[in-house]
């Protein structure tokens, strides 16, 4: 019997295996977060410097791999048994070993919302593809919404690569047919696109980035065209509610912009895995259906 098979037949020693697994994913996932928006502004300078044909200076190796993970107070190299998902945290007690200098919650707290994430993947849809795939599409919609709220940015190297992937699954109709999530692609770029542009049109303002119109377009994708009515309608509630709240404890103007990628990646996860069930229920209760 081999692991697959074991798995497959212990649905208990699988679900600990996603748990580690998103515990892992979290720890790289906190370095992706903290990495990739310097890593494309480091691409942006040097493109822009071949442009104007400015020299372009020779820079240290900077990427996912290199430099080391370290303490940004003092320096100190973290070594492995300082990376633990959670565990050092703990051990540790929140501070840097060298200078004792405080290091964030949020690095557990990722590596353990990733952790549930996978465990919840894993119980939900049980050993299968769905299970794993769902599992990375979680995982990386969680990515694109922390970038997004800290630097107001949805990485076109994270959402095209898991909108292919949701074309490519659903190729063998791993959640949808194929001409259901192709027309959600393009009807998710295309509504976002056309809002963009009427707001434009009348208020001379951009209302949204072009990444939320390919987040919602990654997003239809997966789900397929009947899981967007929804998506937009969560995300629009949901955003609106808790934009305005945000904007009064920050004592901040109506005109500040708000990230509206993390609601559109919460609400298109609750639409993919629920929206059928959600639909049904209103059409119900409206006595529709």
């Amino acid at each position: 019997m081999d692991l697959f098979e074991t798995l497959a037949r212990q649905p208990l020693a699988y679900q600990c295996v996603a748990l580690l697994l998103g515990l892992i994913v979290g720890s790289f996932i906190n370095v992706l977060v903290h990495r990739l928006p310097m890593m494309l502004e480091r691409q942006w300078r040097s493109e822009a410097r071949e442009v104007l044909e400015l020299p372009n200076p020779a820079e240290p190796r900077f990427d996912l791999m290199l430099p080391h993970s370290h303490c940004p107070h003092c320096q100190h190299r973290i070594r492995a048994w300082e990376n633990i998902p959670v565990l050092s945290y703990l051990c540790l007690r929140g501070r840097c070993s060298a200078c004792k200098a405080s290091i964030s919650p949020r690095y557990p707290l990722v590596e353990l919302a990733c952790a549930g994430l996978g465990l919840f993947a894993a119980w939900h849809f049980g050993f299968s593809a769905s299970a794993a795939a769902f599992m990375l599409l979680s995982w990386g919609l969680l990515a694109m919404s922390l970038i997004d709220i800290e630097h107001q940015l949805l990485p076109d190297v994270l959402v095209l690569p898991l909108l292919w992937l949701g074309l490519i699954l659903n190729a063998f109709e791993v959640f949808v047919p194929l001409d259901q999530a192709l027309w959600g692609a393009v009807a998710g770029y295309l509504s976002l696109w056309t809002v963009y542009w009427l707001f434009k049109l009348v208020t001379g303002k951009e209302g949204m980035g072009y990444g939320d119109f390919k987040l919602l377009a990654m997003l239809g994708a997966w789900g397929g065209w009947q899981i967007l009515p929804l998506t937009l309608l969560l995300a629009s509630l949901v955003g609106a509610l808790l934009g305005l709240i945000l904007l009064r404890l920050r004592n901040q103007q109506a005109s500040t912009p708000i990230p509206f990628g993390p609601y559109l990646a919460i609400a298109g996860w609750i639409a993919l895995l629920w929206g059928g069930q959600m639909t049904t229920s209103y059409l119900q209760f409206a006595g529709l259906q």
